[in-house]
C-alpha cells in the first residue's frame, strides 16, 4: 500500500509540474502574440504585402529546421495522399496569410485597437461557425454570448458610422482558419509548416513582381530593417511553439481563458503606447463584447468542471476496481 501511495504521489507531482509548464507556455504564447504590434510597427515604411511575403518565406525556412531537428517529415506523405486534407491545408494557408495581412495593415495604419477588437470577437465567431457549419447545439449561456456579440457589432457600426471591417475581417479569417485546421488534424508545428509552404509560391511571386517593378524595399533598406524582416520567421514561430507546449499540458478551458491576454495587451498598447482614441460609442461596443466573453468563459468553465467531475468519477471507479482485484487475488 505504501508503494502504491508513493507512486500516486509521484504521478500527482509530475502532473502538477506539467500543468505549471503548460500554463507558463500558454501565458508566454498569448503574451508574445499580444506584443506583436511593437514588432510590426517597427517595420514601417515597408508595405504590408512585403512584410507578409517575408513573414511567409522566413517562417517556412525556420520550420524546415525545427522539423528536421524534431518531429521529422513522416506526416507529409499521408497528407499529400489525402486530397481533401491537402486542399484544406492550402485554404488554411491562404486564410492565415489574409489574417496576417489585415493585422499588419491595421498595426501600420494606427488601427491596433481595431485589431484587438477582432481577437476579442474571434471566440464568438468560432462558436457561430460551430453552429452554422458543424451544426453544433449551443447551451443557454453560449446563446446569450452570441446575442451580446451581435449587439456589440450593431453598437460599433453605429459608433463608427461604418462596418468595422478590420475587426470583422480578422475574426472571420481566423475563425474560418481554425475550422479548417480541425479538419486537417495536424500538430501545431506541422500545420504551420504545411500552411506556410502552401503560400510560399504566392509570396515569392509577389516579392519577385515587386522587385521587377522597383517597389521592393528590402534591397535598399538599412541593415537594421533587413534584420527585422529576416526575424519575422522567428517572431512567428516562437509563440506557436510555446502554444504547442501549452495545449499538450492544460485543459482547453484554461486555454480559452488565456487567449484573452492577446487582445487585452493589444488594446493597452493601442491606447497607451500608440495613442489611439477610443470614443464613448466604441467603448460601449467593446463593453458589449466583454459581456459576451464573460458569458462564454463562464459556460466554458462550467462545462470544464462537469467534464473534470466525470473523469474523476471514472478514475475513482477504475482505481477501486484495481484494488478489489488485487484484494481478491490474495
Amino acid at each position: 500500500m505504501r508503494r502504491v501511495a508513493d507512486t500516486d504521489q509521484s504521478t500527482e507531482e509530475h502532473a502538477a509540474a506539467q500543468y505549471r509548464i503548460g500554463v507558463i507556455g500558454g501565458i508566454g504564447a498569448y503574451t508574445m502574440w499580444g506584443l506583436f504590434p511593437l514588432f510590426f510597427h517597427r517595420l514601417e515604411p515597408t508595405s504590408p504585402l512585403e512584410i507578409i511575403g517575408h513573414r511567409v518565406i522566413w517562417t517556412a525556412v525556420l520550420m524546415v529546421g525545427v522539423l528536421s531537428l524534431g518531429a521529422g517529415w513522416g506526416w507529409v506523405r499521408p497528407l499529400l495522399a489525402d486530397r481533401r486534407r491537402t486542399v484544406s491545408v492550402a485554404l488554411a494557408g491562404v486564410l492565415l496569410s489574409a489574417n496576417w495581412l489585415i493585422y499588419v495593415w491595421a498595426v501600420t495604419n494606427d488601427r491596433v485597437v481595431d485589431a484587438s477588437l477582432g481577437y476579442f470577437i474571434n471566440p464568438l465567431v468560432t462558436v457561430l461557425l460551430g453552429v452554422l457549419v458543424l451544426h453544433e447545439r449551443l447551451r443557454p449561456l453560449q446563446w446569450a454570448a452570441v446575442i451580446a456579440g451581435a449587439v456589440s457589432v450593431l453598437v460599433l457600426v453605429l459608433g463608427y458610422g461604418s462596418v468595422p471591417w478590420v475587426s470583422l475581417g480578422l475574426a472571420a479569417s481566423f475563425g474560418t482558419y481554425g475550422l479548417l485546421k480541425k479538419q486537417v488534424g495536424l500538430g501545431a508545428v506541422e500545420a504551420l509548416t504545411a500552411e506556410t509552404f502552401a503560400v510560399v509560391p504566392l509570396a515569392l511571386g509577389g516579392m519577385g513582381w515587386a522587385l521587377v517593378a522597383g517597389e521592393l524595399d528590402f534591397p535598399a533598406a538599412p541593415i537594421s530593417m533587413k534584420l527585422l524582416l529576416l526575424a519575422a520567421g522567428a517572431v512567428t514561430a516562437a509563440p506557436l511553439l510555446a502554444f504547442g507546449v501549452a495545449t499538450n499540458r492544460i485543459p482547453l478551458s484554461i486555454i480559452g481563458l488565456l487567449q484573452y491576454l492577446t487582445p487585452i495587451i493589444q488594446f493597452i498598447l493601442g491606447v497607451f503606447v500608440f495613442g489611439e482614441e477610443v470614443p464613448p460609442a466604441r467603448l460601449a461596443g467593446f463593453a458589449c463584447v466583454w459581456v459576451a466573453l464573460a458569458l462564454l468563459s463562464a459556460d466554458g468553465l462550467r462545462q470544464g468542471h462537469r467534464q473534470a467531475g466525470v473523469r474523476r468519477a471514472a478514475r475513482t471507479t477504475a482505481t477501486a476496481a484495481v484494488q478489489k482485484a488485487k484484494t481478491d487475488g490474495r
